[in-house]
């Protein structure tokens, strides 16, 4: 990495959060497993740290059968109620359970859109949103893109994701980068 101070990341014990913000955050995403990965991990995310899912995510992609949607949209109840005993994943009952529910409208959506990368670009004109902010301090927690998705996810019956876990979201698989001015990434993507 070039010089200067990352966005977040820094500090001792915080590598695996750093290769994530060096590798991944902001960087653009058209895979349709990893976006349905993201959704999945953002969801899980509300009310605790990112910190906190990023260790957990192997647990995550063990126990979601790496994030295929066909597979996740397929697990029965039982498998679900395993989960919630797994101390490998946040072990929250709406969250597993929303994963399938999730899943089921993911797969409506790449039906209908020919895939989900498709139907989630469209709503930044296919072309990620580039910020210039200079501290996190100016960063939203939702915009009017954020707003929109959300609402258009909850309509189709989507759960946990609200438009601030939607902002955030979109800021992980690259649809807006926020990386701040002084980041030495930010013009790696």
């Amino acid at each position: 990495m070039a010089q200067g101070k990352r966005c977040f990341g820094d500090g001792v014990g915080k590598e695996f959060y750093a290769h994530y913000h060096d590798t991944e955050w902001a960087k653009p995403c058209h895979d349709d497993t990893k976006l349905f990965e993201m959704l999945c991990l953002e969801g899980a995310q509300a009310g605790l740290s990112w910190e906190t899912i990023l260790k957990k995510r192997e647990g995550y992609r063990t126990v979601f059968h790496g994030f295929n949607p066909e597979t996740v949209a397929n697990m029965r109840d039982e498998e679900l109620e395993i989960i919630l005993t797994n101390p490998a994943v946040v072990r929250n009952r709406l969250k597993i359970f929303s994963v399938r529910q999730n899943a089921h409208i993911f797969l409506s959506l790449q039906k209908e859109f020919g895939s989900f990368d498709a139907y989630l670009w469209a709503f930044v004109d296919n072309a990620p949103v580039i910020n210039t902010w200079t501290s996190f301090a100016q960063v939203p927690a939702s915009t009017q893109e954020s707003d929109a998705l959300s609402k258009d996810l909850k309509k189709r019956g989507m759960k946990f994701i609200g438009s601030t876990i939607i902002y955030a979201f979109m800021q992980a698989v690259g649809m807006v980068n926020d990386h701040l001015m002084h980041c030495p990434c930010r013009a790696s993507f």
